[in-house]
């Protein structure tokens, strides 16, 4: 670490709130990596009849444990919890949900209030509040981060070819990204989105087109700048 990056980080150290928030926002993320160990509406492991299985890797049908149908198992249906019970045992997660499994057992309309099994409530769909943040938190950082790299990436490669090569390259890269940036980027999103079926990669495709613009003046001065001192 140089002179210059130590001290940004002892005066990072210095502003507790933040070195602390740091440190939660870091716990809280690798946490949630592994957000399917957390939140999950099957068990983690099956120990039934001698055998173990594990749901989380491989699908299992009801006539597996026993059952009638060969339909996947649902091992939240009581009858196939009965099953496995009967000649084994199952690991659940802390939190029996995953982001879209629907509580059918409410006692009262969704969005219902906090309870032991629903530790913050659900949804107005009945979907559990605390895996869907569970799950939530994950993907929202990993787009952050995944935008500001690939963003960074691109606007760092085309400002340093702009401000390296100068001349026609410079003014024609320039004219582009006025022309670019001036075009209505929410419409576009909407557009876009409506087009295609929204998922994770489009989303961060879609977000990439008009994110990568932020570097490019600052890198293409500083080749600027170095080009200067070495004359």
């Amino acid at each position: 670490m140089t002179h210059i990056n130590q001290e940004r980080w002892n005066r990072f150290k210095a502003n507790k709130r933040g070195y602390i928030s740091l440190y939660l926002f870091t716990f809280l993320f690798v946490i949630t990596l592994f957000s399917e160990l957390i939140a999950n509406d099957k068990p983690l492991l099956i120990y039934f009849d001698g055998q173990i299985y594990c749901p989380l890797i491989k699908e299992y049908a009801e006539t597996e444990f026993g059952g009638e149908f060969e339909a996947p198992a649902d091992y939240k249906d009581p009858y196939v919890k009965d099953l496995i019970n009967k000649k084994g045992w199952m690991i659940n997660p802390v939190i029996a949900f995953s982001y879209q499994t629907i509580n059918y057992d409410l006692k009262g309309p969704a969005p219902s209030p906090p309870s032991t099994t629903n530790w913050l409530g659900t949804d107005d769909r009945g979907r559990d509040v605390v895996a869907r943040l569970v799950y939530g938190f994950r993907i929202s950082v990993l787009f952050g981060l995944t935008l500001t790299l690939f963003s960074s990436a691109i606007g760092i490669m085309a400002g340093a070819v702009q401000g390296y090569y100068g001349g026609p390259v410079d003014i024609l890269g320039q004219r582009f990204i006025e022309i670019w940036s001036s075009l209505p980027t929410l419409f576009l999103l909407i557009i876009l989105s409506s087009v295609v079926q929204p998922n994770f990669w489009w989303l961060l495709g879609i977000t990439l087109l008009f994110g990568w613009m932020s570097l490019v003046g600052v890198v293409r001065a500083e080749f600027f700048g170095g080009e200067i001192l070495n004359m």
